[in-house]
């Protein structure tokens, strides 16, 4: 069977469309990982990784097909075409971006006000002042589009391996502790497998991937195993040196925090290039994606859906995000909902199309049931007490 060419408003290279995978997963994610991880055996670490890793990629070759056979389309438009049928079809359809929509939007304003923390801390600049400063910023970039969204995240992913890379060294040069041995409760796995996930996670990203690399199959795979495998070296890398340089006085501070501690005050100015450079790579994904999935259920201008995407995202920011406790709530059950309707869209699409060019024999009905409970535990994970 022939590939199909899709058509996307650029053409990526193999490197940036793998960073677009790197910059959507990367973040707060990473940095929470070492206080579960201490939590658990060094061992349990390893294969919890390793499975979390399986799983996820699956998952994300599902999504890679099912958009795919829609021609490159965002997750709204693949529901249309597979999920939603009869006279309620336009209704839920709409439904379904309002809530998706809105989930991305407060996730992007917590980006924002993420950012707008690490410049207070760093330059002792007023949170609005910082979320105006970062937005002005970080927004410009995708209003120039995919292309340039594709490069930003490649540099800053190479600069973001840099910093780990120096972290890494000076806590290879320190005092080290012992990597934990001792088994304390299996709600710590679930946890840890939780965590680990939601690091992973890049769904939104995918169809970004399909429509830059124009169909490419082969590619295709390559970037997101690439992608999600860089995200595993960063999991990895930062887990075991704040084990090794922090040891028993890991806390729920994050990651860079304990390791400034340890190390040194110094690593907290490492720590603000990196925060920033996290949020800055996920705030690109997101809103590229945000934008793409207005463009295509409203038909409006590129322009003026990158405006909807992205402004109010900001004035969520400066409203604050903290009085959004309900909405970031009510995203996570979103994104749960959103994983089911996926793989059953997903089930449809591979149907009528008899073929799985991408997924293969690891998209038969066994593996999408396997990645169903994978997201039903990892949401269990996410609630569970650590001990």
């Amino acid at each position: 069977m022939a590939e199909k060419k899709i058509q996307g408003e650029a053409e990526l290279t193999f490197m940036e469309a793998t960073s677009i995978i790197v910059g959507h997963g990367v973040g707060s994610g990473i940095l929470s990982v070492p206080f579960l991880a201490s939590r658990n055996t060094w061992w349990d670490i390893l294969w919890i990784v390793a499975l979390a890793y399986s799983i996820n990629l699956i998952m994300h070759y599902m999504i890679a097909e099912l958009s795919y056979n829609n021609n490159g389309a965002q997750f709204i438009k693949c529901f249309e075409n597979e999920l939603f049928t009869g006279k309620f079809k336009k209704i839920a359809t709409w439904i379904a971006f309002g809530l998706l929509g809105l989930s991305v939007l407060v996730n992007v304003a917590g980006f924002i006000a993420g950012a707008s923390a690490v410049l207070r801390n760093w330059f002792g600049i007023p949170d609005w002042a910082g979320m105006l400063i970062y937005y002005a910023f970080a927004a410009l970039v995708v209003f120039f589009g995919m292309k340039l969204v594709g490069i930003c995240e490649k540099l800053s992913v190479f600069a973001m391996v840099a910093v780990i890379g120096v972290l890494f060294v000076a806590t290879m040069l320190s005092d080290k502790s012992a990597l934990p041995n001792t088994f304390v409760a299996g709600t710590n796995l679930l946890a840890l497998f939780s965590m680990v996930s939601f690091s992973l996670s890049a769904v939104m990203s995918v169809p970004q991937v399909v429509k830059g690399l124009k169909g490419n199959t082969g590619r295709i795979r390559g970037s997101i195993a690439a992608g999600m495998g860089i995200n595993v070296g960063l999991i990895l890398v930062v887990t075991f040196m704040t084990l090794l340089g922090a040891g028993k006085g890991i806390t729920e501070d994050g990651a860079l925090v304990d390791l400034a501690n340890h190390l040194g005050g110094w690593v907290a100015i490492v720590g603000y290039v990196f925060s920033l450079l996290a949020l800055s790579t996920s705030f690109w994904a997101n809103t590229l994606n945000l934008r793409d999935i207005v463009h295509e259920q409203t038909k409006w201008s590129i322009k003026l859906s990158y405006l909807i995407a992205t402004l109010p995202c900001l004035i969520l920011a400066l409203i604050g995000v903290e009085s959004f406790v309900g909405f970031t709530r009510l995203a996570s059950v979103i994104q749960v909902l959103t994983g089911i309707g996926i793989i059953i869209s997903y089930n449809r699409s591979r149907k009528r199309e008899k073929a799985a060019p991408i997924c293969g024999v690891f998209g038969v009905w066994p593996f999408q049931i396997l990645v169903v409970l994978s997201s039903l535990l990892a949401t269990v994970g996410a609630v569970l007490p650590v001990k």
